[in-house]
């Protein structure tokens, strides 16, 4: 009995240990998942087909056909603008084949680690039938008049978006905005439906925007689907008259709060001058009676 004690006692560590690998490789494996649900999967999916960037199903050994190999596909991952600007043909081509030679933007957070995890992931996920990133669930219906009109007023602000996020003209504009246009902080959305290849890939980024600003603002309560479908009506028809939006915009309010406080001091100065003539004007009378005396 005593000799079978510190055997079992060693199966019960090996199993312990065995368990809290596991437990952190699934871990692990799970924060990978969610990176790409919050990351990528705005531009790309896997098995899907194509929306901003490519499908990455079986992108390792499609980059390996043309020589490039897993080392490669990380530091692209890293950095796609440096390896675009280091002259790269593989990458070069990638840009080019992008719905207006757009160029992933580089994470901030993204290290060696984390673009390893990202490359298994999708491995894994292309040796299934179906992936879990196998397409949004967004709607390709047509769009009506009553889809745009909608759009346009969830846009503007005029309808409160359900989950209560700011309106999209709080940081972005597009044309036919009005005098003032919309905020300048984000880019002007009146060609993003072409920048994005489509409505399919601007309903897509809506669903789960990347950027930081979008995310800190539409994580805990994103846009319904309904919304979704709607600005996407709005923003393609932006994109069909295809004029940028009046960059006067500024210089008009500017123009405007620089009248506005010159006629405010204006009216300051008026109101003021008149401020102590109740006491001023007794005063230098009485004076100037002393003074004929």
């Amino acid at each position: 009995m005593q000799t079978h004690c510190p055997i079992r006692r060693m199966m019960c560590v090996q199993v312990m240990l065995l368990a809290s690998f596991l437990g952190v490789r699934a871990g692990l494996a799970q924060e990978t998942a969610d990176y790409f649900r919050t990351r990528c999967s705005s531009c790309h999916t896997i098995g899907a087909g194509r929306l901003t960037g490519p499908d990455l199903k079986n992108v390792v050994e499609r980059a390996g056909a043309s020589g490039k190999d897993r080392e490669w596909l990380i530091r692209f991952i890293q950095d796609p603008q440096a390896m675009i600007q280091s002259g790269d043909a593989y990458a070069l081509k990638l840009q080019r084949e992008t719905p207006g030679n757009a160029v992933m933007p580089t994470q901030p957070d993204m290290t060696r680690a984390l673009a390893g995890s990202l490359l298994d992931l999708i491995e894994a996920e292309s040796k299934l039938e179906r992936s879990q990133f196998g397409g949004a669930p967004i709607s390709l219906a047509p769009f009506t008049p009553e889809d745009v009109q909608l759009g346009r007023e969830l846009f503007r602000g005029i309808r409160p978006l359900a989950g209560g996020g700011p309106p999209c003209i709080s940081c972005h504009t597009v044309g036919g905005m009005g005098t003032l246009g919309g905020g300048r902080l984000g880019p002007d959305l009146t060609l993003v439906n072409e920048r994005l290849g489509g409505p399919k890939g601007l309903s897509t980024w809506l669903l789960s925007p990347p950027t930081p600003t979008m995310q800190s603002l539409f994580k805990v309560e994103p846009l319904k689907p309904e919304e979704i479908h709607s600005v996407a009506a709005f923003l393609n028809q932006s994109a069909q008259q295809g004029v940028p939006a009046d960059m006067s915009g500024p210089l008009t309010f500017f123009l405007l709060g620089l009248g506005g406080a010159i006629g405010g001091l204006a009216l300051c100065d008026g109101i003021w001058s008149k401020r102590f003539r109740a006491v001023r004007h007794p005063l230098v009378h009485g004076q100037r009676e002393q003074g004929d005396e």
